[in-house]
């Protein structure tokens, strides 16, 4: 078969780069659409030999480039003759499924998978007037609709309209590479030290942009306020709020324990040298972050919200917080500050409970579903 993903900017693709494999491997052909330059797809695609087709997409469904994407992908598609167009990220799925809409009655299939709807329950009334009408209207258009939380998945099959509702757990977590013993005990102290952080610390470790939906504010201002020099933060990521934030640590003298580390790569070590993994964020699809650190055997300090709360669970996973309540979040460092116990039990359980999110139950849901569809 041959298969066209689309998603608005490239480096979405890698999320999707063993599930692309596997298709090549069974004989399938995958193509890829997006605005590759504004971020290109990674590199593992052009040695699999995927043709990379650039669309004018963009994340601003105002933007003239949402327009022209649309007569993009409709070209695009009409020529080359796809089994499958799937797509990803809310601006690429509209512009996708209007673009395909005509083409439906020829036999193509059009499949979307929804990483986190914008409107959920909680959510600022603008999300709902905006997005959940052209994703109701769009399903009519949508032959397999894929979400990855069960509130999305609940959602989806009460009011949207595909041909078909699924759900996988998630794109899926590398359990065995976070799940290694990466540092020995001498590697885990020197790598603190290069941080700046005393081997004794209680570590806190966060991953994710630097950006309002990812919340790591509320961490900040926590710490602030407790102000204990033996508990240090660390933030893997960049974005648009790194200037406030480092300002806000270096006004409170907050510069050796609160460490903004910028984009790593080394995120599974980063875990190793972590006693608890922190995930504050306001709004997740899933949350892949958190499950690394599972799957690290550490405990969470999680945001209760959709998508997150399909695999946390207060006193079990660790604790389980008010992304907006500095207090509620002040508790739970304490809490695992304090108690060792809690925190070796929490993950203990976390190596367990994140199987069910692995890229191997994920390649196998994923596999299922097109297997409808390619008999």
């Amino acid at each position: 078969m041959k298969i066209l993903y689309v998603t608005t900017i490239g480096s979405t693709m890698g999320f999707f780069t063993e599930l692309i494999r596997e298709l090549y491997q069974q004989g399938h052909m995958v193509e890829i659409a997006c605005n590759a330059a504004v971020a290109d797809v990674p590199e593992i695609y052009r040695e699999l030999g995927c043709k990379v087709h650039q669309i004018s997409c963009t994340r601003s469904p105002i933007h003239k480039g949402t327009i022209v994407a649309v007569r993009e992908l409709r070209k695009l598609v009409s020529e080359n003759h796809y089994d499958i167009v799937h797509c990803h990220t809310p601006i690429a799925a509209m512009c996708t499924r209007l673009a395909c809409r005509p083409l439906r009655k020829k036999g193509l299939k059009v499949f979307y998978t929804a990483h986190g709807f914008h409107f959920y329950k909680g959510a600022p009334l603008k999300n709902w007037l905006l997005y959940y009408p052209v994703e109701w209207i769009c399903a009519w258009w949508t032959d397999v609709l894929i979400t990855i939380n069960k509130e999305d998945y609940a959602r989806a099959k009460k009011h949207m309209h595909a041909g078909r509702v699924e759900y996988i757990p998630g794109v899926g977590v590398d359990t065995k590479k976070f799940s290694a013993h990466l540092l020995s005990e001498a590697e885990r102290a020197a790598t603190r030290r290069g941080l700046g952080i005393p081997k004794d610390s209680f570590v806190l470790l966060s991953v994710g942009e630097l950006h309002p939906r990812k919340n790591h504010k509320v961490v900040i201002d926590a710490l602030t306020e407790l102000h204990d020099p033996n508990i240090a933060y660390l933030i893997a990521g960049d974005g648009e709020l790194r200037g406030s934030y480092q300002k806000q640590i270096d006004e409170n003298g907050l510069s050796d324990s609160i460490k903004l580390l910028g984009y790593r790569s080394d995120i599974a070590e980063l875990c190793q040298i972590a006693d608890c993994f922190v995930h504050p964020s306001v709004r997740e699809g899933l949350g892949i972050a958190p499950l690394e650190g599972m799957a690290s055997g550490l405990p969470l300090i999680s945001a209760k919200i959709n998508g997150i709360l399909d695999y946390t669970e207060d006193g079990k996973t660790g604790c389980c917080v008010d992304p907006r309540s500095v207090d509620e979040m002040k508790a739970a460092v304490m809490k695992m500050y304090s108690d060792r116990a809690f925190r070796e039990e929490c993950g203990k359980h976390n190596t367990e409970a994140v199987k069910a999110f692995s890229m191997e139950e994920s390649l196998k849901a994923m596999e299922q579903i097109y297997r409808v569809d390619m008999q």
